[in-house]
């Protein structure tokens, strides 16, 4: 075979030419920084977790012990049963209420209504705060005292201050609240996303077959919507249980453990109580939630890739 004078051929089994075409000099440096940033906090913080280790003495020995201590913890099951509440209702709230405002805004727009694009902002601004602030805020909001903003608008019809952050069940509900407020908007863009995409001959199908507007979102909206619906359930999901800076801002876990959510309880455990080992088994129960979580959502994306 005839080459031009200056240039070599590399042979197809040569390992110059195979390394040069290989992707790997290209992600070697970010498989070398995720290693150091990522895979190694998760092995610290798994060997971690089996060891008595604190933040006063140096010295630890390797022990089961954390784990059952962790599970024998009178406020364990109590922070289990917190975090769920807190995790359920954000999210069917978040999920629900996205999904109205996604389908409002559509709406509006195909009506030429002015001020979807300012309805549309608004939502969006409480993704943009960052959780510490919102806490802040609706710690503002919540203030027991005559200037808070919700008792003062109780005490124009009449009804007393209500203590939204010192009693337990209504500091929770609180907490909650101001989490669906938070991640609303999140729902809100996936879904005004995939209802973009909505084949228009199907829906003006439904409606020339005589089906009503209840009809037309139960039997072909949503369907058509459900793979979409179902990532976000999964993604708002991981989102919410790792909620932390919010919940420290707001009530900081309190009163009592009330409103201590499993990501605040780790914090609590190795910042507050020095318990190394115990807050490394509480992040390994909230890593194992998390991994399981991230499974459906690749199970998931994998079964709509086949689709």
């Amino acid at each position: 075979m005839n080459t031009d004078k200056g240039f070599s051929v590399v042979k197809p089994g040569s390992n110059k030419g195979n390394w040069r075409n290989s992707p790997l000099p290209w992600l070697l440096p970010l498989v070398i920084v995720l290693a150091f940033v990522f895979v190694y906090p998760i092995f610290q913080i798994v060997r971690l977790s089996f060891t008595d280790s604190n933040l006063i003495d140096t010295d630890f020995s390797y022990t089961l012990g954390s784990y059952i201590r962790l599970f024998t913890l009178p406020g364990f099951y109590q922070m289990l049963s917190t975090t769920g509440f807190f995790v359920f209702f954000s999210v069917a709230f978040q999920l629900i209420f996205g999904f109205i405002i996604a389908l409002l805004i559509v709406q509006g727009e195909k009506l030429n209504i002015r001020g979807t694009v300012i309805v549309r902002t608004a939502v969006l601004v409480a993704w943009a705060i960052p959780g510490v602030i919102i806490g802040i805020i609706w710690n503002i909001m919540y203030n027991e005292t005559d200037s808070g903003i919700f008792n003062y608008l109780l005490g124009l019809v009449g009804i007393g201050s209500q203590p939204f952050l010192s009693d337990p069940l209504l500091s929770l509900l609180s907490v909650t609240i101001a989490n669906i407020w938070r991640g609303t908007a999140f729902s809100m863009i996936l879904i005004y996303a995939g209802l973009q995409t909505l084949p228009a001959n199907i829906i003006e199908a439904a409606r020339i077959d005589g089906a009503n507007a209840f009809q037309r979102l139960f039997r072909v909206i949503l369907p058509i919507l459900s793979p979409i619906l179902l990532v976000n359930l999964i993604i708002i999901s991981i989102d919410t249980f790792n909620t932390f800076d919010m919940v420290m801002a707001l009530t900081g876990g309190g009163p009592g453990r009330s409103t201590e959510v499993i990501s605040l309880s780790i914090y609590t455990s190795i910042f507050n109580q020095f318990n190394m080992g115990v807050g490394a088994a509480t992040a390994v129960v909230l890593l194992l939630i998390n991994i399981i979580m991230t499974v459906i959502y690749l199970k998931v994306l994998g079964r709509e890739g086949t689709n």
